[in-house]
């Protein structure tokens, strides 16, 4: 009962962060999403492919095979890439689907199960709690720089701005 709650919990973590970085996202247009504060800076497209690629990394057969899979290049992630904003769109959705299919697999049975990343073996919420740290970060990013890019366009993907005492006051 308790994997299974943490679980849902959890799942619903993830898919409140990507809602962020879905509406982020959808207010841009493409050349938005490859642009670049300076060299030092990563895309919004770099994130998106990043993002895509560990979760691809980490959940694809994880049960069976290291979560640093041998194919992944992961200095390339952060190169610029030229893709059209379907394909990044498409890139990211296969990411976030391996994800939430592997968080659907898991259950009281097999919850306990060791995983191996690094060729390190780790417990499975280990992994589940590095990516929950990891991904908020990088959506942070994807806002922010988003943010940047709209300025007064911009539609905040979660609580705006002096309306925080509105939407508490009409929870309550």
């Amino acid at each position: 009962m308790m994997v299974q709650e943490y679980l849902d919990n959890i799942t619903a973590q993830f898919k409140s962060y990507k809602e962020v970085a879905d509406k982020t996202i959808a207010q841009l247009e493409e050349k938005d999403l490859h642009w670049k504060y300076n060299e030092e800076s990563n895309s919004i497209a770099s994130i998106m492919i990043h993002m895509s690629e560990n979760m691809l990394s980490r959940w694809t057969d994880f049960f069976t095979s290291d979560g640093e899979k041998d194919w992944r290049d992961r200095d390339a992630e952060f190169e610029t890439h030229d893709l059209s904003k379907k394909e990044l769109i498409n890139q990211w959705e296969k990411g976030w689907n391996c994800l939430f299919s592997a968080l659907d697999s898991l259950n009281e049975e097999n919850f306990n199960q060791p995983i191996l990343i690094r060729n390190k073996q780790v417990k499975l919420i280990e992994s589940i709690t590095r990516q929950i740290a990891h991904f908020p970060y990088h959506i942070g990013q994807i806002a922010y720089v988003g943010k940047m890019i709209l300025n007064s366009k911009w539609q905040t993907a979660s609580i705006a701005k002096r309306k925080i005492k509105r939407v508490y006051a009409s929870s309550i």
